[in-house]
Order: structure tokens, then sequence, then C-alpha cells
């Protein structure tokens, strides 16, 4: 018998805090031009040059966390059978946190112990562990810290299947998640389907990121001999694998550096991957063909990929984790083009895979595979799998006979605004707008109320430029939103006229630091932090550095007032210490210990700031291990 159950998750977390409400007005740093694109296949580099997304605006930033970890509640469904427990978590994202094959109590996923955000997502905020679900565009998609609504569904075997969707606010799509565990079965299936409801071609991407622990006897297998690597320079290159010079690469904890590898799978192949562990033991993930991607990612063993394993799990026992993934295309830097009024399926499983450890380790990489990919054809065939979609995709629309959990109100907005029809499995109701989204009804009717300036705007629909170019009210309100609507598509010199019209209705410190990014006006980030009331650090930590070159930030620091504890604000005064010749106060700070909750997947700032203080001072005292990030095995 399968049971789907609500229960409450505690955790040791961390508090997500509130978003960011200055919008990102840089482009997405996911989006380094390749060396050698050139060089690439002609469908590959035509689907890396497409579809680039400029930033996560309309979403806004989610910055705001700290590292204070305490047990929290976090609400959870639980689907399970005789075979397996699923763990989800409708509030994050819809993450699988957990899978538990009950007869042997093996976890199959890498279950973290903690909740503890950081800086990787595509809106900053992501954590470690289980299984992510992303769509949209290149990185941690903009849903991942965020709720997806949940409901009950009849499963077409009269089993409850546990369905979660939501709005993909960047692309204007609908994610669908379906988990669907029937009573004999030993394979949680996970049907995913992403609708275009509009007209227009859309690009779509998807990869489904697993998280798997990893120990020194930990093997990834793949139906693949050679790979696309992506070692976090500027290149794709196809290698051949498993082995590149002398070491075999399958084994995650043999790499030094992080790094990622895309498998090239022949075209008529099955597509799955495992990992499994010294005993032949593990996880296993296959899916019907649409998902064809496959892809192993590792931290790498130097001090900083460890130290990176720590900080997204702190107080980590064992080896941390590997991330094994399937997508929609061959690698993560690629878009596909989905036509409008269309939507994608496939169905994933997720189980158990037990072999012999001389079949799981066996020196010989297609022996290896092939006999992976024998046993998975014994628990699983693709004939099998391809009726399990065929019976899921029997009730993909059936309306849900129970609302288990709220997302957000957003979809139920949009179909307001366009008149879109989705899939009713996926019904984005109106008494799912809250306020927040309320606010934004007045624009369908040329309208636009001013709320006072204290107030920071929400983050601006930039889809709806025309709208907004066309309501009534000229205040300050509507012009601000006028000037992030043009800036995000490129027309600088409207957006920078917007916010001048905004700052003569009403002087405000947004349109001010808008302003200051788009023409490095020093005195508009002065007024923007003096009409700071609530002491913004992250207003705060914008202007000093912006300011660092002109000279200007001291003048711009000596207004702090309760924000000088905030990491972001220390970092910045130390950069401003090193500018204006005082190496031996910045040294004081970094030795006080600075804890930076948002520092950024690939940069290691702290350190850089370290080496430039020994560097002034003339000494060379060694980087304290809690500076030490670097992942590329350069320690």
């Amino acid at each position: 018998m399968t049971i789907l159950s609500a229960h409450e998750l505690v955790l040791p977390a961390a508090s997500f805090g509130p978003e960011n409400p200055l919008p990102p007005m840089t482009r997405n740093r996911e989006h380094v031009p390749l060396g050698n694109l050139a060089d690439l296949p002609v469908e590959m580099r035509q689907n890396v040059e497409y579809g680039r997304l400029e930033n996560a605006l309309p979403c806004l930033t989610q910055d705001s966390y700290d590292r204070r970890l305490v047990e929290r509640p976090i609400p959870t469904f639980v689907l399970e059978n005789d075979h397996l427990r699923a763990t989800v978590l409708p509030g994050l994202g819809g993450r699988l946190y957990s899978l538990v094959h009950k007869p042997s109590g093996q976890e199959l996923l890498y279950r973290n112990p903690v909740l503890q955000p950081a800086n990787l997502a595509l809106r900053d905020a992501w954590f470690a562990g289980g299984v992510e679900w992303n769509l949209g565009s290149t990185g941690h998609w903009t849903g991942t810290c965020a709720p997806m609504h949940a409901a009950r569904v009849e499963g077409p075997d009269e089993t409850p299947v546990l369905r979660l969707w939501e709005w993909e606010r960047t692309r204007g799509l609908v994610t669908q998640v379906d988990f669907w565990l029937p009573t004999d079965s030993e394979f949680l299936y996970v049907g995913a389907r992403i609708q275009n409801p509009s007209s227009e071609t859309v690009p779509a991407y998807w990869w489904s990121n697993i998280a798997v622990e990893q120990s020194q006897g930990t093997r990834v297998l793949v139906p693949a001999d050679q790979a696309w690597k992506h070692g976090y320079g500027n290149r794709l290159d196809l290698v051949d694998v498993p082995v590149q010079d002398d070491v075999d690469l399958s084994y995650p904890m043999r790499h030094r550096r992080a790094i990622d590898f895309f498998f090239e799978l022949p075209p008529e192949q099955r597509p799955w991957i495992a990992a499994l562990d010294a005993e032949g033991n593990g996880l296993v993930q296959t899916s019907t063909a649409r998902l064809r991607g496959r892809k192993m990612f590792v931290w790498g063993e130097s001090r900083g990929g460890h130290r990176w394993q720590e900080w997204l799990s702190p107080g980590l026992q064992g080896h941390g984790y590997c991330e094994i993934q399937a997508g929609l295309a061959r690698t993560q830097l690629e878009h596909l083009q989905l036509p409008g009024a269309t939507d994608w399926h496939w169905l994933e499983a997720y189980g158990r895979l037990d072999t012999h450890p001389a079949v799981a380790h066996a020196e010989n990489w297609g022996t290896a595979r092939a006999g992976v990919g024998e046993v998975l054809e014994s628990l699983l065939s693709a004939t099998e799998l391809a009726a399990r979609e065929r019976d899921w995709l029997s009730v993909a629309d059936e309306v849900p006979v129970e609302n288990l959990f709220a997302g957000s109100g957003w979809g139920a907005l949009e179909l307001r605004r366009t008149g879109w029809r989705v899939s009713p499995g996926t019904p984005f109701a109106e008494e799912t707008m809250t306020e927040r989204e309320r606010a934004w009804l007045p624009v369908l009717d040329g309208r636009f109320p001013e709320v006072p300036w204290q107030q920071a705007p929400d983050g601006t629909l930039v889809g709806w430029r025309e709208l907004l170019e066309a309501v009534e009210d000229d205040n300050w309100l509507s012009w601000y939103h006028r000037g992030v609507a043009r800036w995000y598509a490129r027309d600088e010199e409207g957006a920078i006229d917007a916010w001048r019209q905004s700052l003569a209705a009403k002087e405000n410190p947004w349109a001010l630091r808008n302003l200051a990014i788009a023409t490095g006006n020093q005195s508009h980030w002065e007024r923007a932090v003096e009409l700071n009331s609530a002491e913004l650090p992250q207003l705060l930590a914008e202007a000093v550095n912006a300011c660092l070159e002109s000279g200007g930030a001291k003048g711009i620091f000596a207004q702090v007032g309760g924000t000088r504890t905030d990491p972001r604000v220390r970092v910045a005064q130390v950069r401003l210490l090193l500018r204006t010749g005082d190496p031996a106060g910045a040294e004081a700070l970094l030795d006080e210990g600075i804890e930076l909750p948002g520092l950024r997947e690939g940069e290691n700032d702290l350190a850089s700031l370290w080496q430039e203080t020994q560097r002034r001072l003339g000494t060379n005292r060694p980087v304290p291990r809690k500076y030490e990030f670097g992942m590329f095995g350069d320690d």
C-alpha cells in the first residue's frame, strides 16, 4: 500500500531573511563566453548562443540569509510503500530531500543534516542535498528556495500522486513535477512537464540535479565513452572517459579540482546514470528519451573543495557529496527552443541498484557500464518505463483532488494579464494571489497608485513594459518601474530618463541607486545612502564598493550606523582600508573574522583580500583555512 502524508521535519536551519528589494542590474555570471565556441558541433554552438537570460528579473535576489543554525520545522510530504520512502520539501522548490531504500535502510541520496543557504543560484540562495529540479536558464533555478503549489492526484493505479507545480517567472513557463510510487514498485517515478502557454517560442532548460553521498569507493557509471569536460575555464572539450592522465575519473574522489563532465550518450543508448559504493550498491536514475543529457559534478579534493563541502554542510561528517545529473540538452550551457502552445514531458525513475563489486568496479570501463546497464534492464526495462510514462500521462492533466500546499500567486496574475490557457492539472486560481500580486492589478486598468517612497518597490514585472509605459499615473513609482523595464530591455538612455523623472516626482533612494549604477555618479550614491533610513546593508555595501576607485567611499562609510556589523559591509570596509592606505586596519578586521554568508561559488574574495593585505604589510602569513574557497586545486 502506498501512503502520502504530511509532516514537519525539524532541522538545524539558517534564516532566509527577506528578499533584497534592489533589482539585479548586471548580467548573469553564468554567461562567460566560451573560448572555443567556434570549434563546437554546429547544433551545440547554436544552443550555447541561444536563450541567454539577462538576469533573474522579475524575481528579486534572496541574499539576506545568515549562518546561524537554529532548529526549525520544515514542511514535508512523504510518499512511501514497502520498498521506498521519499521525502519532498514543497516550500523549497519541491526538492526531493531524501529517498530511503527501506529493506536495506540505505539512504540513496545525500541527505544534508542541515539547511544552510549559500550563494550558488540565479537568485543567490541555494542549499545542498537531495534532488533539485532546475527550469529556465543555466544555473540553479529561480524557484529553488521558493514554495511550489502541491496537491494530491489520484494515480493511474489508484495510488496517490504528489503533484507540485509553479509559474517560472523569467520564461513564462509552467513547471510540473509528479511523484508517483506504485504499491509494488522498487522505483520512485517522477513525471516532469514544462508547458509553454504563450504563442511564442521560448528558451527551454531543465536539469535534475541529484546529490549522492561519496566515499573513496564511490564510482559513477554512465553508458558513454566520451564526455564534454568543463573545468570552469572557458572551454568545452570532448575527452575520452573514464581514464585521463592514468587516473580513472569515474571515481569522484580522485579529482583534484572542481569539474563538470557532460557525458556524450550515443543516440540509440537508453539514458541512465548510477553512483555505486565500494560494495556495488547505490542509486540509479533513468528516464524516457527526452531527458537525454547526463552529467557528473565534483567539488574536488583540494582544500578549497573540502571547504565548500563544509560550508554547505556545517558539521560535515564523512566525505560529502558529488552530483549526478540529467538534462534536456547535452550540456548546461545550452538552451533548446520550446515552441508556443507546446509542452514537453518525460518520466524519470529513481531506485536502488545492487550489483557485484567486480561488475561495478571492473577495470575495463566497457565491462563495468555494460554490466550495470544489464542489471538496470532486469530491474526496470526500457519497455516497462515507457509503459509507466503512458500510465502517468493518463493522469497528468487530472484536476487535483486535494490541495496540500500553496505556492505563489504570480501564475494567476500572469493568466489574468494574458488570458493564456494551462493544463487543468496545474491550476493557478485567483485566490492564490496575495496582496503582493494584487498590487499589480491596477496596471491592467492603466493605473499605478503611488505608495510612500520609504517603501522599497517590488521587483519590476519587466514583461509588462508596454503596460507600464501606458499607465496614466506619472508618479515616482511608475517612473521607477518604467526605468527598470527599459534597462532590462537594454534601453539604457530611456532607463536613465525614467529614473530622473522618478526623482523629479519624489526624491527616493531606489531611483538614485539605479542612476548611480547607470551613470557612475558618486553624488547619487551618497544621497541614496543618506535617504536609506532602513539602512539596507546591500545598498551600503554596493555604494562603498562602487566608490572605492573614485575615493568617495570614506565619506559614504562615515554615514554607516547599525549596518556596520553586516559581513557585506565589513568586507567593503576591508577594501576601503586597503584603498586608503591602512593595511594594518584591514588585517585587524580580517583577523577578527568575517563570515560572509553570500560568498559566491567560484570566487575566493576573502583569500584575495588576505593576500593583498599581507603584500601591503610586507608579511607572508598564510591564508587562514576559513578563507580558503579556491575550487580549482590551486591551493
